[in-house]
């Protein structure tokens, strides 16, 4: 937090001089969560709880030729770094942007928990996307098309355990899209080399989606894991579909990775799809030079604006030793009914109800039935 501090103290003195060398602006983000589980008698049970889940604070701006950001999250037991980066623009040619900063991966992924339907962005995006990590990218936008590639380390500023190295990007077409008319296609790729999980104090490499909320750790099912300290390499993708058509929009994603560390092979699957509907009026607003959705405009009523969403999300997955039978094979599934209530275009409540269900397939057998009510208290600026 002290060196966050020191290093936006002169940009802050330089806020407001938008013609000068320096400026800066101040933003950031706070979530407040609840949850509370019907847990079947399977396993250990969830406990109700509180979260602040996000307590984001961030300074972006100009400082001589390059444009800045420095980003961090205040609500766990230690400050974690979000986007720390420079970037500078090359007209129509693009923009080099270089330090930590979140990948291009997946519709789900990009776009901001602020802006999400849902409390929580479906199994694909929370357990495949590479989130925040040191790198150096490339992003342009001609067109109709956006596209964005990029090379990183599989280090963070707070995760300098994870060693190894990546490549990815994302491609996405949207013809001349407007507001409350939208048609999104994209495509995601990464191909990320991991050394030696689960030995040396580097930490195992596992895909554990948490099916009934970010507060479910005991609903959780391992779907491939790798431990045994080998090198291991793993390919990503994700194909991307959505569509605004007036206050309705409606979207969905099919995942994939794969898993290879010489001896033992893993693949996971995932795909989710999610309608949404502004009951008063209102639509998605849809970013056309990042390919994303974001913040809702022109609310049509002072009590606010509302919205009705719901998802059907389901990952997949198996894993072997080389030349035989499937040793862990397991499925999660969930639907999630939402209703957010707007009450200004940055401040919101967001209600969810969740059915989630887990299945050991090797066994034949439902191994977790969670339901849950969780929701969100959120402001941002």
């Amino acid at each position: 937090m002290l060196a966050l501090a020191a290093c936006t103290a002169p940009a802050l003195a330089a806020d407001g001089e938008d013609d000068g060398p320096v400026t800066a602006t101040l933003g950031g983000r706070l979530h407040l969560d609840f949850a509370s589980f019907d847990n079947d008698p399977r396993g250990t049970p969830n406990k109700d709880d509180t979260e602040i889940r996000r307590a984001w604070v961030d300074v972006s701006g100009r400082f001589f030729a390059v444009d800045y950001k420095l980003e961090a999250d205040f609500s766990g037991d230690r400050v974690e770094a979000k986007d720390v980066y420079v970037s500078r623009g090359f007209g129509n040619a693009g923009k080099l942007t270089v330090g930590q900063f979140k990948q291009y991966y997946s519709l789900d992924d990009r776009t901001s928990s602020n802006y999400g339907p849902l409390l929580e962005r479906g199994n694909a995006a929370t357990t495949l996307a590479p989130l925040y990590r040191l790198g150096a990218s490339w992003q342009a936008n001609p067109g109709d098309f956006t596209w964005a590639a990029s090379i990183y380390s599989l280090e963070s500023i707070d995760a300098w355990q994870v060693k190894g190295r990546a490549a990815g990007g994302r491609v996405t077409w949207a013809p001349a899209p407007q507001a409350g008319d939208v048609l999104h296609l994209g495509l995601s790729l990464a191909r990320e080399a991991y050394d030696n999980p689960g030995a040396n104090g580097v930490p195992a490499l596992r895909i554990r989606p948490r099916p009934a909320g970010h507060l479910s750790d005991e609903s959780r099912l391992t779907l491939v894991s790798f431990a045994d300290g080998r090198d291991t390499d793993v390919d990503k993708w994700s194909l991307e579909y959505a569509q605004v058509r007036g206050p309705w929009s409606w979207q969905g994603e099919f995942s994939g990775a794969t898993f290879d560390d010489g001896a033992q092979r893993g693949n996971v699957m995932a795909g989710y799809g999610l309608v949404s509907w502004f009951v008063t009026g209102e639509t998605r607003a849809y970013d056309r030079k990042t390919g994303r959705f974001a913040r809702i405009k022109d609310i049509h009523h002072t009590a606010g604006a509302f919205e009705l969403a719901l998802r059907y999300d389901q990952m997949r997955g198996a894993q072997h030793l080389d030349g035989q039978p499937d040793l862990r094979r397991g499925n999660t599934e969930a639907w999630t009914l939402g209703g957010n209530w707007y009450l200004r275009d940055n401040l919101r409540f967001m209600l969810n109800l969740i059915e989630s269900r887990n299945r050991d397939r090797l066994a034949g057998a439902t191994v977790d039935r969670t339901r849950a009510v969780t929701g969100r208290l959120q402001f941002d600026f």
